[in-house]
């Protein structure tokens, strides 16, 4: 049973998450529309990267932080059955990272923070605005702190006992978070808040990029733990089997997390400050953490398949068509995995530094941030909360089959939505650009394609729309629902782990030395030679 704290924690994480969802989906749509050229009226580079930058952090730091903190009080206390370590410091963070969020608001809102969410400078937003983002930060660190705490005191009343598969990969992925997290803090508090405060003249941009290089790309994994965690935990038990192997799915989580926070450097391959050996390495860390993705489809798909046949699939591949599809989490990750292997294959293209040259800066990166991101993540988090939320409500969900065609909608508007952003990129259409016309022929290629895109951001908006209505409407219901979360077993029962998969000390000195080899030298390097700073350019 989830008791009265962690609900109402849950829901108040998660009703900021996803009311910050459903406001960063209407300004996505706005930007397609704006971006295109065709309804001149509406045409405004303020505007547009004012709502780009909000668009961003809306959907990359609040959605993802806020649902990852209700989600892991959930995750904490059913699987662990016990009640929240340290419930004030629960909610303290919760304040914190609420009233950061808002601080950050008003600058994104008002135009004075139009520097998306990437951090670059010398483009300088308002104080607030990185105050803000570092409170919102800071509130994330008590949640860390609180989920180690609840595996390591349950580890000591249950000593040699496997900590549930659920626990490890969410206190792997608070370690993530603080480890990932410092190379953003850094940079904003000794760089862009004492620049946009005054307190210095210049600053340089090779080190910030460098900084916020170690956070870009394994906050990408603090944003899809959750996802594989879904994966692992509650997809084989919904669609009526068991996992293939526990063993494999903490490897996998061990692999994921300890390998994708010394890389960042392939999104610097353009850049002069880094020499090429640094980026080398980088670039093998990034096709090694592509391993534990490979690891998770063959076990997501390897337990489907056990579900399949033990419901009365035959044949190769009959066990396909017993699955229960009409069940969202099921649907959900079946979607999600589609949308991961045509995601994932862009990634091996960024990550690989001749083909990253062709589609540098141009619109096949938004187009693959958003199949990884808005499409193989994000739709499990909407699996996860269908799942949720009745249970912690104690009322049915609204409407199932409002559900199953908001997640194939979601599903469909996306695919329309990102396969013209990498036909795109591959046409050389440049990313971070308020307009696409040019007054050249070449351009006239890009309008089919951009129709295209504003057709799939309704769809994806529609989508949303019903997302968001069918929880309010759970709410509003008379009838009662009794249930509980259930956790997928292994078919081989977990006896006995060795540390390695049972604990993260070990791990942690591991990322540490990486850490060290992968970004000392290269951040060192900034305080040893002559560089020249820039002065801020800001709004």
């Amino acid at each position: 049973m989830i008791d009265a704290v962690t609900k109402k924690l849950a829901f108040c994480h998660l009703w900021v998450a996803f009311g910050a969802f459903l406001l960063a989906c209407f300004m996505g749509e706005y930007q397609v529309l704006e971006r295109s050229g065709f309804i001149p009226a509406i045409e405004s580079p303020s505007v547009y990267f004012a709502s780009v930058s909000t668009h961003g952090v809306l959907m990359a730091f609040v959605l993802t932080t806020f649902f990852i903190m209700g989600f892991g009080y959930v995750v904490a206390t059913t699987s662990l059955k016990q009640p929240i370590w340290n419930p004030q410091w629960a909610w303290a963070g919760f304040g914190i990272s609420s009233f950061g969020t808002v601080l950050a608001a008003i600058p994104l809102l008002t135009g004075k923070a139009s520097v998306l969410y990437t951090f670059y400078p010398p483009i300088i937003g308002h104080w607030m605005f990185y105050v803000g983002a570092t409170l919102l930060i800071v509130g994330s660190w008590l949640w860390c702190v609180i989920m180690i705490m609840m595996m390591r005191e349950w580890k000591k009343a249950n000593p040699g006992a496997p900590v549930p598969l659920a626990m490890f990969a969410t206190a792997g992925n608070a370690l993530l978070w603080l480890w990932t997290s410092a190379g953003v803090a850094l940079e904003v508090l000794f760089q862009l808040i004492p620049m946009a405060l005054g307190w210095m003249d210049t600053l340089d941009p090779g080190l910030a990029r460098t900084l916020f290089a170690w956070t870009l790309h394994p906050i990408v994994y603090f944003w899809l733990i959750p996802a594989y965690t879904a994966f692992y935990v509650f997809v084989p038990k919904q669609a009526g089997g068991y996992l293939f192997s526990d063993e494999i799915a903490r490897a996998a989580f061990v692999v994921l997390i300890v390998f994708a926070l010394p890389i960042g450097f392939h999104h610097l391959y353009m850049d002069p400050e880094q020499a090429k050996g640094w980026k080398l390495l980088h670039g093998v860390g990034t096709f090694v953490v592509s391993l534990p993705t490979f690891i998770t489809g063959f076990t997501v798909i390897a337990s489907l398949e056990i579900a399949g046949r033990l419901r009365g699939g035959k044949g190769l591949f009959g066990w396909i068509g017993s699955l229960p599809w009409r069940n969202p989490m099921v649907l959900s990750v079946i979607l999600s995995l589609l949308m991961l292997i045509l995601g994932g294959f862009g990634g091996l293209v960024n990550a690989s530094y001749a083909m990253n040259a062709m589609i540098h800066n141009t619109a096949w990166v938004p187009g693959h941030f958003h199949l990884i991101f808005a499409g193989t993540t994000v739709i499990m988090y909407f699996a996860i909360a269908y799942y949720l939320w009745p249970i912690m409500a104690g009322k049915p969900l609204f409407s199932k089959d409002m559900a199953l065609v908001q997640l194939w909608t979601w599903f469909i508007g996306m695919t329309i939505l990102t396969t013209p952003w990498h036909v795109l990129g591959l046409l050389g259409q440049p990313r971070r650009i308020s307009g696409v016309e040019y007054n050249s022929l070449l351009t006239l290629a890009w309008d089919p394609y951009e129709l295209a895109m504003i057709f799939g951001g309704l769809v994806m908006l529609g989508s949303a729309c019903l997302f968001v209505y069918n929880l309010a409407m759970t709410h509003r219901s008379q009838e009662v629902f009794e249930g509980e979360i259930e956790y997928a077993e292994p078919i081989h029962p977990v006896i006995d782990l060795p540390e390695y998969l049972n604990d993260f000390t070990l791990w942690n000195k591991v990322i540490a030395g990486l850490m060290a080899l992968s970004f000392g030298v290269p951040i060192l390097q900034f305080f040893f030679m002559k560089t020249f700073g820039s002065s801020a350019w800001g709004f």
